[in-house]
């Protein structure tokens, strides 16, 4: 079990935290002050989907020492981690939601402090291989690589898991940051930095980067899995508050586990309201949401999580962000535990799993009826007003893609997989490769996210490198 270093014994931090009595609760009002980021997919099981499906209040604490307590719970809404540390440092919020850099900045900085502490005490979702974060160009940019920013104006919000990404890479590249010019830029100030081509890259968490090509005007050139480290979000939450309402906190872990299980059993209607409630295309957040989307949802804290934080401090730490963080010693497991078994759910099992995707890619295909046998040869389609449909292969996307258009049918989007990693893809920005001509080209049709790759593929198996257009004409030979 992860917990703080301290010489108390186990069952007496249990006795004194989780289940100490206080009378004076029932009559005080009880104030909850919780940071979260509406325009950040991955804390939206933490954070916004709490809040409209109302699942903190139904878990709240009123028995006991609450019995007779009130509660004003208070959501602030954030467009990055950072200024919510500095509200949690100021007593103004208690619980925060974050990435990974960020929760690592939130624990240094409250060591910095003579007396203040955070405790990590749960996360809210994980993507194993690292996506989320991402780089992207305008659109007609010649950058392919991060190579190719050498000596350009980037642009990212400083302190969020987008800027450690950016460290990562500069890390794994022996590169200093000098290698280009780095500016701080709020995720919307950066989005129209790039559409107005005032810089020449924006980097941010998600689900800008796909936001950004689903409005046509930006490109990937890196995503985060190419950094190789998972990439991670959570709640960190004030000591004090922790040790005076422990209680609270299991019941907003509770609330978390249960916005988890709501949106991976339901992505279509999550990410359909989740769009009303902040703004972001469903299409976008499906990218992450879906079947064999970017992100899975999983509350417990894993023992390989632990050492990609302690990991991630030594980035932040070799690139001058943070002096030092005792991290294993500020991670806390025990109330998310105790939150799983008054669910009646297995934590043991839980913690054991690491998954690829929210859920697998798996069904029939709506064209041909077939079994989806390979999730990296599948695709999905999402015409307006229906469900999405799913297809065993690029050739039967690819001829569905044209029935709709003959049809006069909205595509509100498409989506494929990266063919190395398995990546969701928005399929009008993804490199196809195919060998031959007509419908042979067709049946061996097979997507990339990056230009380079989709060339290297082609030169190696004598195919050809084709857009989306492009592809679907293959098809349509006879």
């Amino acid at each position: 079990m992860i917990k703080p270093r301290t010489p108390t014994s186990l069952a007496g931090l249990v006795a004194a935290l989780v289940f100490m009595t206080a009378p004076s609760a029932a009559q005080e009002t009880i104030r909850v002050g919780i940071g979260h980021q509406s325009l950040c997919t991955d804390t939206y099981s933490g954070g916004i989907t709490v809040k409209q499906l109302g699942l903190l209040e139904k878990h709240l604490p009123r028995t006991g020492k609450y019995a007779g307590a009130k509660y004003d719970v208070v959501w602030e809404d954030y467009t990055s981690g950072p200024p919510i540390t500095s509200q949690m440092l100021a007593g103004k919020l208690d619980i925060g939601v974050m990435g990974d850099y960020p929760l690592l900045v939130n624990i240094a900085r409250f060591q910095e402090t003579n007396s203040l502490r955070s405790v990590i005490v749960s996360m809210t979702g994980y993507n194993v291989n690292g996506s989320g974060n991402s780089i992207v160009v305008p659109s007609d940019a010649p950058i392919y690589r991060f190579e190719d920013l050498k000596g350009k104006k980037v642009s990212v919000p400083f302190g969020s898991a987008a800027h450690g990404m950016l460290l990562k890479a500069l890390v794994d590249r022996g590169l200093s940051q000098e290698f280009f010019t780095l500016i701080n830029q709020a995720p919307p100030i950066g989005a129209t930095s790039v559409q107005e081509k005032k810089i020449d890259a924006h980097a941010d968490f998600c689900p800008w980067g796909e936001l950004m090509e689903f409005k046509g005007f930006a490109r990937k050139i890196f995503d985060g899995s190419q950094a190789s480290v998972a990439y991670l979000h959570g709640p960190v939450v004030r000591k004090d508050f922790l040790e005076k309402y422990p209680e609270i906190v299991v019941a907003y872990l509770k609330a978390v586990i249960e916005a988890n299980e709501w949106i991976t059993k339901n992505p279509e209607e999550a990410t359909t309201k989740q769009e009303q409630w902040t703004s972001i295309p469903k299409e976008v957040l499906y990218l992450y949401f879906g079947r064999g989307g970017f992100l899975t949802l999983d509350a417990t804290i894993k023992p390989k999580w632990v050492e990609v934080l302690k990991y991630d401090a030594s980035v932040l730490q070799k690139m001058g962000i943070i002096k030092g963080a005792d991290v294993e010693g500020f991670i806390d497991d025990r109330f998310v535990k105790q939150a799983y078994r008054e669910l009646g759910r297995d934590y043991a099992r839980e913690q054991r799993l690491v998954v690829t995707g929210t859920s697998p890619m798996e069904g029939k295909d709506a064209s041909t009826g077939a079994a989806i046998k390979d999730p990296r040869a599948a695709a999905e389609m999402w015409l307006k007003g229906e469900p999405i449909k799913p297809y065993a292969s690029l050739a039967s996307l690819m001829g569905a893609l044209r029935e709709a258009e003959h049809a006069g049918r909205v595509v509100s989007a498409a989506y494929v997989f990266d063919y190395p990693t398995g990546l969701k893809l928005f399929a009008h920005r993804a490199f196809y490769v195919a060998g031959g001509s007509g419908k042979a080209a067709t049946a061996s049709l097979v997507a990339f996210a990056w230009k380079e790759e989709a060339e290297a593929f082609a030169t190696k198996n004598g195919g050809k490198v084709l857009s989306l257009e492009e592809a679907k004409k293959l098809g349509a030979a006879k």
